[in-house]
């Protein structure tokens, strides 16, 4: 059972699990228009079957936990947008902190044989106390995201210990895809510079330049969430690519990869980017998406992954970054293809 599995991760995870001979029940919010557009891409939307389920309702997760009694369960759901969590702490907290309680003990109650995986997620490092981090580098959230997710992830180690559960938490640094939504930056940038390149925009908005994030792909991570759930005892671990690059980085990657060559001038709110093949500016600054608490610096050491579970990424940097500036450079040539 995967919660979230119309999302970048949860559909990556359920081809893999397909893949591998099991059945894949996805717990989907009950709504008129279930978004299944991943689905759909990796070809997989009648393979899953969809399972109605409320984070927010106890009893709605009870019922379908003692229905189905998962040999695993993968909590992928959450209010997954940092900035959005500044404008709604409350229900992120309830979303990405409290539905982690609700579900471990509907797991403990009425199927303590569930092997259970929470995603935790880099940001609870947030101003980072050491470099890199590792899984016993203390946690300083930034964020009400960075915070529900710190619950989430303490409230799994807890129940392991306190019931015996087999629970593990994959603290996953960043990791993007063609599947990222429009609401991340890193599809904001390999998006919006497409678009600007055949004609649809003229130009994209940014915030911190400087910021530094260690990405890697998803459907590489989505394998180490199974390697986690496959060990005899359950634990904590770090999934990372141990390297780190700015956002600029990322930008300069993306456009070269659309076949743009882009020149930096000005400084901070002041920095315009320009492709020197046209002339025209196509990056600009905008302060209204800098974070209220800004995180500069995440990097991550998977170490314990790599000698614990053998996992390591499979795909470089650069390689992510130009799978997804071609996928969204299909979609801007043909509107038609969703994004």
């Amino acid at each position: 059972m995967i919660t979230g599995v119309t999302g970048q991760d949860g559909s990556y995870l359920a081809k893999l699990l397909l893949d591998k001979g099991y059945t894949v029940l996805g717990a989907a919010r009950r709504s008129a228009s279930v978004n299944l557009w991943r689905l759909d891409y990796l070809g997989i939307r009648d393979k899953v079957k969809l399972v109605p389920m409320e984070l927010l309702e106890f009893t709605n997760i009870c019922r379908v936990i003692q229905d189905n009694k998962p040999d695993e369960f993968y909590n992928l759901a959450a209010q997954s947008f940092v900035a959005a969590s500044f404008e709604m702490p409350l229900y992120t907290a309830d979303a990405d902190a409290i539905a982690v309680a609700r579900i471990l003990e509907a797991i403990r109650h009425y199927s303590p044989e569930t092997r259970f995986y929470q995603a935790s997620t880099s940001e609870m490092f947030g101003k980072v106390q050491e470099v890199p981090q590792i899984e016993s580098t203390p946690f300083y959230p930034r964020s009400p995201y960075g915070v529900a997710k710190l619950y989430g992830h303490w409230i799994t180690v807890n129940y392991r210990e306190s019931f015996g559960l087999h629970a593990s938490s994959g603290i996953l640094f960043n990791h993007e895809s063609p599947l990222r939504g429009l609401e991340f930056v890193t599809r904001k940038i390999t998006a919006g510079l497409a678009n600007v390149k055949h004609g649809h925009r003229s130009h994209i908005e940014l915030g911190n330049m400087d910021a530094k994030r260690d990405w890697g792909f998803a459907g590489d991570f989505v394998e180490g969430m199974w390697r986690m759930l496959q060990q005899d005892t359950s634990g904590d671990y770090v999934l990372s690519t141990n390297e780190t690059h700015t956002v600029r980085k990322f930008v300069e990657l993306a456009a070269s990869a659309l076949d743009m060559n882009i020149e930096w001038s000005g400084e901070g709110v002041d920095e315009v980017g320009t492709d020197t093949k046209t002339g025209k500016q196509v990056v600009t600054i905008n302060p209204q998406f800098y974070r209220p608490a800004e995180v500069d610096l995440l990097i991550g050491n998977s170490e314990k992954a790599q000698t614990v579970l053998g996992w390591k990424r499979q795909m470089s940097f650069e390689g992510l970054v130009e799978s997804m500036a071609k996928a969204d450079n299909d979609r801007a040539v043909d509107s038609s293809v969703k994004n």
